[in-house]
């Protein structure tokens, strides 16, 4: 019996395979997913690799010597844009071209990783910057935020391509999301949800 499942890499006790179904998107995801994040019991990065088979993830801090990721930025007929709310950043509908493939970085980590991602990624610098509507509020249960409207990864994701493709059903990513912290919230003793995340 393994210790952790060999598909989601979480706790065997805790696997989420059962909760996720596959997705097709048109929109492509890079994660740059920040070390910090890869094995964190709540990480939800991995419902988006698992749903999307046109995402990929990896894992580093600076990525600007990123041989692979340096190869997808290369190519001429995509549109890379990243999920960064830059002081240029603009509405992520504004910024895809309808002449070419989307393709759309998150970077995986707090606040602070993210930003250090950011910072120290040359090859990221040149990409446009995209935010999301600001009224969109979160429902990270059992991690703290820094503010009401902050997504984890997976809800910037269903956010991203629900903009993009509102013809197609997502929900099933926020269903394996909410799932994935029920059953976190389950295993807490009596009373330390409410005391921790509620008050």
């Amino acid at each position: 019996m393994y210790r952790y499942c060999q598909k989601c890499s979480k706790a065997t006790k805790a696997c989420i395979c059962e909760w996720i179904s596959p997705i097709r998107s048109n929109v492509e995801l890079i994660i740059l997913q920040h070390p910090s994040e890869e094995h964190r019991p709540m990480g939800t990065a991995r419902i988006l690799s698992l749903s999307l088979s046109n995402s990929v993830t990896f894992v580093g801090e600076d990525f600007s010597d990123h041989n692979v990721l340096n190869e997808l930025l290369a190519e001429q007929d995509v549109e890379h844009v990243i999920l960064y709310p830059s002081d240029s950043s603009i509405e992520v509908k504004e910024a895809v071209s309808a002449n070419k493939r989307t393709r759309i970085i998150l970077l995986d980590g707090t606040w602070k990783k993210a930003f250090k991602i950011w910072q120290v990624s040359k090859n990221l610098q040149g990409l446009k910057t995209v935010h999301l509507p600001k009224d969109l509020k979160g429902n990270y249960r059992i991690r703290k935020a820094p503010s009401e409207n902050s997504l984890s990864t997976v809800e910037a994701g269903y956010y991203l391509l629900n903009q993009l493709e509102p013809q197609n059903d997502f929900n099933s990513l926020l269903v394996a999301f909410d799932k994935m912290i029920q059953f976190q919230i389950d295993q807490m003793p009596p009373g330390v949800f409410e005391k921790n995340y509620l008050s």
